[in-house]
């Protein structure tokens, strides 16, 4: 098992039944040199095969797999048996019963192993009626052992579940915290590639297409008089230029978006088909005069609320509409799934649980628009954004 804050717990409980195997055992073993009866060679024999079948448990639980169960049930049925037969000659020996209890719970099945441990204590009552007469403690030492066993061995049970769930929270945890750095990451680069696109074309390709303008003009002015050449090639080079910082542009600005908003959202639309959801875009022609950064934060806003019907809502269809006015641009995104309670998840608070629509909402805050979420249990999910269509 990994390593986590309940380890301490378990390898005190192991420690704990060793040294209770030890003790008891080292029992039985000055009894039997102490008595030195006609027995004495089989009696050391049967507790030294105890002994080692014992110490071969730490073999049997490097066991991984199918094959698990089956050697584990053997080895604690070729345990049971040797006390069994050591039990016959020393009367000592039933009190081995008891890491015998916590070694049923451990190792056999949820059933098997407490029905084992009631089939133990009876063995351990009987022989100790056998050899010395029945008493009340020799039918009542064995039970609360057995008791004592039963309760230690379902907490141990419910401790190792409770590590084992809360090591897979933490690997979900921990995957989770490396996506969103990742994703982190890649909006940095995106957002600074459509920085750079926006500031050169503001820049660099408004000021190349003004130098080429006026040389046209210059040109056109008189064809005839001297320099006339030097003035077509600076018009020559600035337009070469221009295509150049055009290119450069279109290669800064995001991947998804070379073909516009509405491609990017038909490529959407064609990668969750591929997953079972059935999506229908619906972008107006205007939706390419957009911004590159409304493009691209409408894009994402668009993919995380996908991304959350696919996960949460059991929804079929998707419903994904883009319209364009003369000042807004308003993204809708409606599921027919399970829906939720907008105000048990604190949606309208701005402190949701969902990082999906924390993201959308901080998206939709940088650029100056608003978000709204209309949800309700067995009603599906909408959710708008509306954003100024000029916002950078």
């Amino acid at each position: 098992m990994a390593h986590s804050t309940l380890t301490p717990v378990f390898v005190g409980l192991r420690t704990g039944l060793h040294v209770l195997f030890a003790a008891l055992l080292a029992l039985v073993v000055v009894r039997v040199v102490v008595v030195q009866d006609d027995t004495v060679w089989a009696e050391s024999g049967l507790a030294a095969l105890f002994a080692v079948l014992y110490l071969l448990g730490a073999r049997v639980a490097t066991v991984r797999g199918p094959r698990r169960a089956l050697v584990g049930a053997l080895w604690i049925t070729g345990l049971t048996a040797v006390w069994v037969a050591l039990l016959v000659l020393v009367p000592e020996a039933a009190y081995l019963v008891f890491p015998l209890f916590f070694l049923y719970l451990h190792v056999l099945p949820r059933i098997v192993g407490p029905a084992a441990v009631v089939v133990a204590t009876a063995i351990a009552v009987v022989a100790l009626g056998v050899h010395g007469g029945f008493t009340v403690g020799g039918v009542i030492g064995p039970l609360v052992g057995a008791g004592v066993a039963l309760l230690i061995g379902l907490g141990y049970r419910a401790l190792a579940r409770e590590a084992v769930e809360r090591e897979a929270l933490v690997a979900e945890l921990l995957a989770t915290r490396d996506l969103l750095a990742a994703t982190e990451r890649q909006q940095g680069v995106l957002t600074e590639r459509a920085r750079l696109a926006r500031e050169i074309h503001d820049t660099v390709a408004q000021g190349l297409s003004s130098i080429q303008m006026l040389l046209h003009a210059a040109e056109a002015a008189d064809g005839d008089r001297p320099g006339i050449d030097h003035i077509r090639l600076a018009r020559s080079t600035a337009a070469d230029g221009l295509a150049d910082t055009r290119r450069f542009i279109r290669e800064l600005a995001p991947p998804s978006l070379d073909a516009g908003l509405a491609a990017a959202l038909r490529r959407l639309s064609q990668q969750w088909h591929r997953e079972g959801l059935r999506i229908e875009v619906t972008v107006p022609a205007g939706s390419a005069d957009l911004t590159m950064d409304v493009q691209t934060a409408l894009l994402r806003i668009a993919q995380g609320a996908v991304a959350n019907v696919a996960q949460h809502a059991a929804a079929t269809t998707v419903d994904i509409g883009l319209t364009v006015s003369a000042t807004d641009a308003t993204l809708v995104v409606h599921d027919d799934g399970i829906g939720f309670d907008p105000d048990l998840v604190g949606v309208d608070t701005g402190t949701s649980d969902s990082f999906g629509l924390r993201a959308m909402a901080e998206r939709v805050e940088q650029l100056g628009g608003g978000l709204t979420v209309d949800s309700a249990p067995s009603r599906g999910t909408t959710v708008t954004v509306v954003v100024d269509r000029c916002s950078t």
